[in-house]
């Protein structure tokens, strides 16, 4: 396969894999978390939705304990790099050539013949972190027109593979180009979209849409009757025409009647069309999950089973505009104005309307309604306010996490959300001027957990921040729950084969002492947990009163804190 090559990429090659893992912490004041039982605000937490504050490449990497291999859905709109943007990303990546070189050469402007370079520095590494965030079965889509395209889908084929690539989205960004322009005008720009795994997107495969005929019928042992799907007994039973949109030459146009006969297991009706189709049990249990709605209709004296065609989920066209409902940038930045009653569209050139978004999202996640979305430049706060939209529309619980390293990150990108979340007084939309409810915890990036924060007792995480931590580094997964009632040992998390285990308090008096130690009481105890449940135990504190040979014979394996983070990630 083909390769790119810019100045800089030996450098930042694996700078997703030195780049420091750092702690979220909550700003309370700056959050909405939800209401309790009490009518009270809770108090706000890391599960809920996320807004965080600071530089992307660290808070993916901050993110990647608790939502590593989990995010379903990642839109991102980095900048477009047409050199008038003034973007600057100096990533400290360990090479004083590459620091700097890019603390000499930032920020990009439209003069300097590497910016090219540049962009693609900062790109790369973002995108290995996003790839392991997300899910197996995810899909990222990437906002972009010519400057970058054709170099993000070669640096994209590298890092997501080839295979993965799903399609080049085109969206019309502008009602009317300008008449007195004297180049071309530019109409429309692009959605690079690549799946995780390869046929693991949502229409591909098993879970997909299929017109296929398939022409084997579950069937009764009578000829004269047909078994109706159980999970039919949800629909009416309606009178109506079948012939509109029937068309005896279509695939799709299926009918089951009463009056039928069976030959070699394929079930042909006396209905005079030109063509006799069959759905197989499979495509029709496949044809309900994906939204079609099956009616049972009488009419002529026979029953005819119907699926209504404006229900079903359709395969997405590559392009995307006004007749799918998605709007403009013209639109995006009326939204903002409305919003904030103010013209602060200005400040966001290439802003997205939020039905653009929605779109996206919703192809990916309509069979997944407590899907989590990622969005690393999010800007205005768009894609939360395209979540919480979609989630006020079908009923879904799906997350959005949004990563903003500007200063206006609680100003705009926050107000925006909070105030499509409690509702726009001036708004025409009923919804909008409601509230589309919701809520969200605000983080900033804390200290990084390293030896010596650990060591000084300093700056000590506290135990599900470093239980993540610990059990992420050592399998490359993110737990979905911490326990909380640990006892004495430690016990945090299980997995196929292995019990995890941290003796730890964030208290450097406490690591200190003998109480922290894994002793042959402890050891037996949890050699015996981990036995009962048939697999061996990863023990993670900072010292031992017990050899590595006793510990083996037990099935145990000691990590030592904070000297050894046991890690293959």
């Amino acid at each position: 396969m083909p390769t790119l090559d810019f100045k800089g990429k030996q450098f930042v090659y694996a700078h997703h894999l030195t780049a420091p893992y750092r702690t979220l912490e909550i700003d309370s004041k700056k959050s909405l978390p939800p209401k309790g039982k009490s009518g009270k605000p809770d108090k706000p937490s890391l599960d809920d939705n996320l807004i965080v504050h600071g530089d992307n490449l660290h808070a993916l990497k901050a993110l990647l304990p608790r939502y590593g291999g989990k995010i379903k859905c990642i839109y991102i709109d980095p900048p477009y790099n047409t050199g008038n943007e003034g973007w600057c990303y100096n990533d400290n990546v360990n090479s004083p050539m590459m620091r700097e070189w890019l603390k000499a050469n930032s920020p990009v402007d439209g003069e300097d013949l590497e910016r090219h370079d540049k962009w693609l520095c900062m790109m790369w590494p973002r995108l290995h972190l996003l790839k392991e965030l997300l899910a197996e079965d995810g899909v990222i889509f990437v906002s972009i027109d010519d400057n970058e395209q054709h170099h993000l889908r070669m640096m994209m084929d590298e890092i997501f593979g080839e295979e993965n690539f799903i399609t080049n989205f085109i969206w019309t960004r502008k009602k009317k180009g300008s008449f007195l322009s004297k180049q071309i005008r530019k109409m429309t720009e692009f959605l690079v979209c690549y799946m995780k795994q390869e046929n693991k997107f949502p229409f591909y495969g098993e879970n997909a849409y299929s017109d296929k005929w398939q022409p084997i019928v579950k069937r009764t042992n009578s000829t004269k009757e047909l078994e109706i799907p159980k999970n039919l007994v949800r629909t009416k039973l309606t009178d109506g025409s079948y012939d509109k949109g029937v068309r005896g030459d279509s695939e799709t146009s299926i009918h089951f009647l009463n009056d039928f006969r069976v030959s070699n297991d394929i079930v042909t009706t006396k209905l005079r069309i030109r063509g006799r189709f069959v759905w197989s049990q499979k495509f029709l249990d496949e044809e309900i999950k994906h939204g079609t709605k099956i009616t049972l209709s009488n009419q002529f004296g026979f029953n005819v089973l119907r699926h209504d065609q404006d229900k079903k989920i359709k395969a997405p066209s590559t392009l995307i505009n006004q007749e799918v409902g998605v709007g403009t940038n013209e639109d995006a930045t009326q939204e903002i104005a409305k919003i904030f009653n103010a013209n602060i569209g200005e400040m966001f050139n290439y802003n997205k309307p939020y039905s653009l978004v929605k779109y996206l999202i919703k192809m990916i996640t309509f069979n997944h309604l407590d899907a989590v979305v990622l969005d690393s430049f999010s800007g205005s706060g768009t894609t939360a306010h395209a979540v919480l939209a979609l989630n006020n529309e079908d009923g879904g619980n799906r997350k959005f996490i949004l990563v903003e390293c500007e200063d206006y990150a609680n100003r705009i990108t926050a107000e925006r959300v909070r105030r499509v979340i409690k509702g726009i007084p001036k708004a025409k939309d009923e919804k909008l001027k409601n509230g589309l409810g919701g809520s969200f915890t605000y983080c900033i990036l804390g200290n990084e957990i390293d030896v010596e924060n650990i060591l000084t007792g300093e700056s000590l995480p506290d135990y599900e921040t470093l239980a993540r931590y610990v059990a992420y580094t050592a399998t490359g997964k993110s737990p979905d729950k911490i326990r909380k009632q640990r006892g004495k040992d430690g016990f945090f998390w299980e997995i196929e084969t292995q019990i995890f285990y941290l003796i730890y308090q964030s208290n450097l008096k406490f690591l200190q002492s003998g109480e922290s130690a894994l002793n042959s009481e402890r050891a037996m105890r949890i050699a015996k947990q981990a036995e009962s449940r048939n697999k061996s135990a990863l023990v993670f504190a900072t010292h031992k009163f017990i050899g590595q040979n006793e510990l083996t014979k037990m099935n145990i394996v000691f990590c030592q804190l904070p000297y050894q983070i046991y890690g293959t990630a």
